[in-house]
């Protein structure tokens, strides 16, 4: 099917062959009849990516700090490769949405019902349940495609509140500025419509409103005190997107005491407290399509708000929004500029960044007939090559990291498995696989992979793990191996069987080459050893997926099992007793006694300052003792041969972990992290967890 793309480095809109995604219960498979191009948040987005590296810094200062710290800890070169590599990824844009049930997804909805959604711009999309709406008869496929942008609009008019009568100033009529006109309309309110460009406000004037034209000179005010009989206006909805604070406090001076200003668009904030504290005004900022947005239990997990406590969640919106059209009280026809095929998408956002289009439609003619979830970009493999041949499940930052590492030890790669299929087909061009698709299965029976990398979500790797075993194939799997020790029993077992393939964890702390210097200079000392283990992990936020635990697992099995395998590794013997203290989910020190007598402290901390290295390791032994910072210099004491060693870059194993794996498997070695030692690492991350859970 055909997915429009933004390319974040350059600019450029893409048009790229992407396979289906596959049915989901609670997700609704739609095949895209038309789609809109959002003039406001789609240009914003076409703006930045056009821009230079220093234009994109300048527009978010906040972020430039973030480098800047990351570039103070982790070095130039390693900062510069992470910048890379968040820009490298095009994006998946749009989110007006008309198009025809493919798959119900045990939702309630049928097989050929025309249905609008927040989908994006591609052939086929799989969407929540509570993010979609039927589609009225009365209401055709071209004004359905507005209903999300409607639905913004409407939002902020709730907000407002506004009263039969009441008068409301709407500044900025661009799309969402028009359909909130008429929404104000619709509830018997007088609408003054503010905006430099004469053609938007003629338009405005069709609607019903009184304009002024900015770009004439007109005074704002007095146009309002005019329309008020002096009183001043009820309230504003400011829709423009503007850097500027003059909007709002201009806004401000219009309205009376007690007047009700809600933001839908983008402007500068910088309020001027004597515009607000004399009339007493109220100022709000409206979220997108109302109730539910961005909360991942409505929209992914198909929760919805009883509509008793919540009336107007984002789909009763998108319903309200559909039954103005049917009733002819939000006419859109006249605000279509124009209309493209989907292959013709770069025309469409060259128009768009010219900045007078208004509502844009993309249409997909036959796509519905090319929802193959598995698509081939070779016709085949001529033959097996020498190197090993390596399947991807899971297309993310981490996924091409790792992509990157096992094309420069010489591996092959085959097919390609994500989601959406976004991120395999952008994996498949920068790195040559033979395949993608958003099945896994494409990946577990391809008979050209001898081996599978696992780089998905946490709470997916335990049943791939156990199908690629399954499958006769050799297992890449970053951390964590699993969640649960059910599932690390099951793994054992599949794993220990006679003839199973090697499985390996990404365990890749141990590989880094200082790691590797210290491993050298210790194993010639047979004394016990003390090590502290300090990861200033810093702060994340609760809501994020690494610490949900059925997702994520939290981030003592997500992240500090990589620490208790370098302690491990280095102690060189197994752990005998662990006690874990916590303060919060991902503020715990673990402490782990090691048979050979070796001690170790890990000290996992999500409270400190970011300026601090994140990772710091001191290993104490018979009067010696090393100093590894951050991966990047490596300092001994005592040792009479070794002062210290420095890196030029940071390296923290991974290219080395993936190396080892690969010449394994080409030279039919043992796994270089031996199995015991894997399932050992991982059954005590995960009691270190339940052990925080408990505290």
């Amino acid at each position: 099917m055909k997915q429009v793309l933004q390319d974040l480095n350059g600019g450029t809109v893409l048009v790229e062959d992407v396979p289906a995604p596959l049915a989901r219960a609670g997700f609704v498979r739609i095949a895209t009849t038309t789609s809109l191009v959002s003039p406001g948040t789609e240009r914003a987005l076409f703006d930045f990516a056009r821009g230079s590296l220093a234009s994109k810094a300048l527009q978010q200062p906040e972020r430039v700090r973030q480098v800047l710290r990351k570039a103070a800890v982790d070095g130039v070169a390693a900062t510069l490769e992470a910048v890379r590599a968040k820009l490298d990824e095009p994006m998946a844009v749009g989110y007006c949405n008309v198009g025809r049930v493919l798959d119900g997804g045990a939702t309630g909805l049928r097989v050929g019902e025309r249905v609008v959604s927040n989908g994006r711009h591609a052939g086929v999309v799989l969407v929540g349940r509570n993010l979609v709406a039927r589609a009225p008869d009365a209401v055709d496929d071209q004004a359905a495609a507005f209903t999300p942008l409607a639905a913004i609009a409407l939002q902020g008019v709730r907000l407002a509140a506004p009263t039969l009568g009441e008068t409301f100033a709407v500044v900025g009529l661009g799309l969402v500025g028009l359909l909130t006109v008429q929404i104000l309309r619709a509830n018997g309110c007088r609408v003054l419509g503010l905006d430099p460009d004469p053609a938007r406000t003629a338009l405005a004037r069709a609607f019903g409103a009184t304009t002024v034209d900015l770009a004439a000179g007109e005074d704002p005010l007095a146009a309002a005190a005019s329309l008020t009989d002096g009183r001043g206006l009820d309230g504003a909805l400011l829709t423009l997107a503007a850097t500027s604070d003059e909007p709002v406090a201009q806004a401000a001076r219009m309205c009376r005491r007690h007047g009700r200003l809600v933001l839908v668009g983008v402007t500068g904030l910088r309020l001027n407290r004597a515009d607000f504290y004399e009339k007493e005004l109220s100022f709000q900022v409206s979220c997108s399509y109302g109730p539910g947005r961005h909360d991942p239990v409505y929209e992914e997990q198909g929760h919805d708000y009883p509509l008793g406590d919540v009336r107007w969640t984002e789909q009763r919106n998108f319903e309200a929004v559909l039954e103005l059209m049917a009733s002819g009280a939000l006419d859109v026809t006249s605000l279509i500029s124009a209309r493209f095929p989907v292959t013709e998408a770069a025309q469409a956002y060259a128009l768009l960044g010219a900045g007078k289009a208004l509502g844009i439609l993309l249409d997909y003619p036959g796509e519905h007939a090319r929802a193959d979830p598995t698509l081939d970009r070779r016709t085949a493999i001529a033959s097996r090559p020498t190197q090993p041949m390596v399947g991807f499940l899971g297309a993310g930052a981490q996924g091409r990291k790792l992509m990157a590492s096992f094309v420069a030890a010489g591996a092959h790669l085959t097919t390609v498995v994500s989601a959406t299929g976004v991120g395999a087909a952008h994996a498949a061009r920068r790195f040559g696989f033979a395949r993608v698709s958003t099945d896994p299965q494409a990946v577990l029976s391809d008979p050209n992979s001898l081996a599978v990398c696992i780089a998905t979500r946490h709470d997916s790797h335990a049943d791939y793990v156990r199908a690629a075993l399954a499958a006769g194939k050799a297992v890449f799997v970053e951390k964590p191996l699993c969640l649960a020790r059910d599932d690390l029993e099951a793994i054992a077992r599949a794993a220990s069987a006679p003839g199973a393939p090697m499985l390996m964890v990404g365990f890749n702390r141990r590989f880094a080459p200082l790691v590797v210097e210290m491993r050298r200079l210790l194993v010639s000392l047979s004394a016990p050893k003390a090590m502290v283990m300090t990861v200033n992990a810093g702060a994340a936020a609760p809501d994020h997926w690494t610490q949900d635990p059925r997702i994520g697992g939290g981030r003592i099995v997500g992240e500090a099992c990589h620490f208790i395998d370098l302690l491990r590794h280095l102690a060189g013997a197994p752990v005998e007793t662990m006690q874990v203290a916590a303060s919060a989910s991902d503020v715990a020190i673990i402490t782990l006694g090691f048979a050979d007598g070796s001690i170790g402290a890990i000290h996992y901390l999500a409270n400190g300052h970011r300026g601090r290295a994140k990772e710091t390791l001191e290993v104490f032994v018979g009067g010696r003792t090393l100093y590894l910072d951050n991966y990047r210099r490596l300092t001994g004491h005592g040792w009479p041969a070794f002062p210290g060693r420095r890196a030029w870059r940071q390296d923290k194993g991974h290219a080395g972990c993936v190396s080892a794996f690969v010449s394994a498997l080409r030279n039919g070695e043992l796994c270089p992290i031996p199995l015991e030692e894997a399932l050992e690492v991982s059954g005590l991350a995960i009691e270190a967890a339940d052990q925080v859970a408990r505290r």
